[in-house]
C-alpha cells in the first residue's frame, strides 16, 4: 500500500479521497489549515492517517508537513492538490486582492506543494501527483473567469510537469470535476461579490442564479469521484486530464467543437503568416 499527501483533507473532495484511501489500506498524511478539522472529518481516527496543519500558502508548514510524513511512514506515492476555493464575480468585478489571493491559494499553493513533495518523488523515481483542477480550468464562463483562470493555469503547470517527470518514473494527472455535491458553493469554499457594474448583469447573472440553485443539487456523488480518482492511480497508464461527470463531458465536447470549428473557419489567415 502507498502513502498519500493530500492538502485541503478536511472536507468537500479532499475528505472523501482521504476516506477513500484510507478505507484501500493506503497511509495519508492529510493535511488542512487547522489539523484538527481533519480529524473531526474522520472520527475514526483510522491507524494510517496523519493529520498535519500545512497552509498552503506557507512553503515552511508545508516543508514541516512533508518532513512529519517521512518521519511517520517513511515515503509518499500520491501527492493529491485539492486545496483551493472559488470566487464569482465578472473579471472587472474581481479587486486585485481578490484575484491575488485566489491565485496564491489555487495556484501558488499547488506550486509551494509540488516544491516541497517532489524532491521525495524524484529520488524514489516514482510517485503520481493529482492536481484537483476544475472543467471550468478547461472551458470556463462568465462570472468565474478569475476562478477558471486559476485553474486554466494549473492545466499549464499539469501538461508540462507531465513531460518533465515522465523520464525519472513520476505520473501526473489533472482532475476536471463537473458539479459535484460537497459544500463548494457555499461559503467558505466560494466567495460571491457584489453584481456591482450592471453593463455586466445581462452576462452573468444566469450563471450566478445557476450556481446558487445547485449548491446542494449538484448532479455528481463525491464519494464515487474518490473512488474513480484513487482508481486512476492503479491505471497502468493513467490520462494526463480526467473528467468526472456528465456535465464535465459535456463542457469539454462543446469546447473542443467551438475550437475545432474556429481554426477550420480561421487556417487561412493563421497560414497567411508565413515568409514566402
Amino acid at each position: 500500500m502507498g502513502v498519500w499527501f493530500i492538502t485541503g483533507a478536511s472536507r468537500g473532495l479532499g475528505a472523501e479521497i482521504t476516506r477513500e484511501a484510507l478505507e484501500r489500506g493506503h497511509a495519508v498524511i492529510a493535511t488542512a489549515r487547522d489539523a484538527s478539522a481533519v480529524l473531526a472529518a474522520h472520527p475514526e481516527r483510522p491507524e494510517g492517517l496523519l493529520a498535519v496543519s500545512a497552509d498552503v500558502t506557507s512553503p515552511e508548514q508545508l516543508a514541516k508537513a512533508v518532513a512529519a510524513g517521512l518521519e511517520r511512514f517513511g515515503r509518499i506515492d500520491v501527492v493529491v492538490n485539492n486545496a483551493g476555493y472559488g470566487i464569482v464575480g465578472a473579471v472587472e468585478e474581481t479587486s486585485d486582492e481578490e484575484a491575488r489571493a485566489l491565485f496564491d491559494v489555487n495556484v501558488f499553493g499547488v506550486l509551494n506543494t509540488l516544491r516541497a513533495t517532489l524532491p521525495t518523488l524524484r529520488a524514489q523515481r516514482s510517485g503520481h501527483v493529482l492536481t484537483i483542477g476544475s472543467v471550468g480550468g478547461f472551458a470556463t464562463a462568465p462570472a468565474v473567469g478569475v476562478y477558471g483562470a486559476s485553474k486554466f493555469a494549473l492545466e499549464g503547470v499539469s501538461e508540462a510537469l507531465h513531460a518533465e517527470l515522465a523520464p525519472v518514473g513520476v505520473r501526473v494527472t489533472i482532475v476536471e470535476p463537473g458539479g459535484f455535491r460537497t459544500d463548494f458553493l457555499s461559503a467558505p469554499s466560494i466567495r460571491t461579490l457584489p453584481a456591482a457594474i450592471p453593463d455586466y448583469a445581462e452576462g452573468t447573472s444566469a450563471v450566478r442564479a445557476s450556481m446558487a440553485h445547485f449548491d446542494g443539487r449538484q448532479p455528481g456523488d463525491p464519494a464515487k469521484a474518490a473512488r474513480a480518482i484513487v482508481d486512476v492511480t492503479e491505471a497502468e497508464e493513467p490520462p494526463l486530464r480526467l473528467q468526472l461527470g456528465a456535465d464535465a463531458i459535456e463542457r469539454v465536447e462543446a469546447k473542443l467543437d467551438r475550437v475545432r470549428g474556429e481554426l477550420d473557419r480561421w487556417r487561412h489567415v493563421a497560414l497567411s503568416t508565413s515568409f514566402s
